[in-house]
């Protein structure tokens, strides 16, 4: 089992903020020799913890000018409406994130395209057309002052 500890925990925040940091940065930073650095990251990554590295991508330099968390309500809460909802969500390009949530509403999806004609058409071309929707709740992002997300 992984110590649940403060070197740990240090480790894991230097790997959040650059997952690329070379094992002999990412020692000197911590205070630990690199191969006791070393061990420990490849146990957080064999126990899980370290689930994967990813790229930060920028948005702008991909053409996203427009953030939007959706919320969505469904008319039915079965389970096959929810399945059928998630599978098309899993295959909306726009949508990158979409959470089943607790609440008056069933999810929260992140959308991100180039810009609101873009939402509009995801808004319209895409869930308009999910039958199991029931309400759309927009909420535009106009700045983003933390975002820890990787």
């Amino acid at each position: 089992m992984t110590r649940n500890d403060d070197m740990n925990g240090r480790i894991l925040r230097e790997l959040a903020r650059n997952g690329r940091i070379s094992n002999l940065d990412l020692a000197a930073r911590v205070g630990l020799s690199p191969s006791a650095c070393l061990r420990r990251v490849q146990e957080l990554e064999r126990s899980g913890v370290i689930a994967g590295y990813r790229a930060v991508l920028n948005p702008a330099a991909r053409g996203i000018g427009f953030v939007a968390f959706v919320g969505v309500g469904l008319n039915e809460h079965t389970k096959a409406a929810q399945e059928r909802f998630e599978r098309v969500m899993a295959q909306a390009p726009d949508v990158v994130e979409c959470h089943n949530i607790t609440g008056t509403i069933e999810y929260m999806l992140r959308v991100e395209c180039a810009d609101l004609a873009a939402y509009k058409a995801f808004h319209t071309d895409v869930l308009g057309t999910v039958p199991q929707v029931n309400s759309i709740t927009s909420y535009v992002v106009m700045g983003s002052p933390k975002d820890l997300r990787a």
